[in-house]
């Protein structure tokens, strides 16, 4: 690992990995694309380290935008224990986001990065200045709380047909939901040197108990999220139920919602290629 700096010309499956040290955690993270303007940083969903960013998403956005993965605290090879709320992964993650200089930055969260998304706009308003929420819903929206169970379920399946839950979690089982699934994991796998660390499962149950956490709080008062948010997710999600969604949209004053069909949790994936243009435009605007 390094410090130095990526070149514009990176592609997600050659992209370095960097470390930076802030806050007593030693973050991991890759950054690519053309510098100018503010960044882009993902943020993860459950059990994701880097190498679970779909290289299609990231090579897209980043042909025209500055983008930055990084883990979080105790996720993939940054150090640390997990934290067990959202809270206080937002916090790390402006930890990470300040060390690197960044006064101002936009975000795209997945998921559980949905959720820390929601809370940094929330907590640090100047330094976020668009959102977009992929495949999430808003705090103490109902169901949230049972992500526990569905996980288990899907982990299970995956065991008895020797597949990755994410055949399970992120797709529906249809033809076309497993073409998709298949396709998304192959693209996975094409980086094949400097791979990052698996999560561990303590690290994983963490996630978990701060997500339940977040599912049976009183909710944000997400009204007071007046940037221009992006919100999108798959018309069929198992994981975050798709209304949860639309909800989230509903909350915001300034947000669009794109829902698409015959998808799930990993709609965003599915549909990369109408995704990343959307992104584009939503930044760009």
């Amino acid at each position: 690992m390094t410090k130095a700096h990526a070149s514009m010309g990176t592609t997600w499956k050659h992209a370095t990995t960097h470390t930076i040290k802030a806050g007593g955690v030693e973050f991991v993270y890759r950054e690519l694309g053309p510098r100018g303007g503010p960044p882009l940083v993902f943020l993860h969903h459950l059990a994701a380290v880097l190498d679970d960013w779909d290289p299609r998403v990231i090579d897209g956005i980043a042909a025209r935008r500055h983008v930055i993965t990084f883990d979080n605290r105790g996720i993939g090879a940054s150090s640390g224990s997990v934290p067990h709320t959202i809270d206080e992964m937002a916090a790390d993650a402006v930890t990470f986001i300040r060390a690197l200089g960044h006064d101002q930055v936009d975000l795209l969260g997945f998921s559980l990065g949905g959720g820390v998304a929601q809370v940094i706009a929330l907590e640090q308003p100047d330094l976020v200045r668009r959102p977009i929420l992929a495949g999430t819903g808003p705090a103490g929206g109902g169901g949230i709380d049972k992500i526990t169970r569905i996980a288990v379920v899907a982990y299970l399946e995956a065991a008895l047909t020797l597949r990755d839950p994410k055949h399970f979690l992120f797709f529906p089982r249809t033809p076309e939901g497993k073409r998709a699934a298949t396709d998304y994991l192959a693209r996975l796998k094409e980086r094949t040197g400097n791979r990052d660390k698996r999560i561990t499962p303590m690290a994983m149950r963490a996630q978990l108990k701060a997500i339940r956490a977040a599912g049976l709080q009183t909710p944000h008062g997400l009204s007071r999220i007046h940037q221009p948010v992006l919100v999108a997710n798959g018309d069929n999600d198992l994981m975050v139920a798709s209304e949860h969604s639309a909800d989230l949209a509903r909350r915001l004053p300034a947000a669009d919602l794109v829902i698409y069909p015959d998808s799930g949790h990993g709609g965003v994936f599915q549909y990369h290629q109408q995704f990343v243009p959307a992104v584009l435009e939503f930044l760009e605007r």
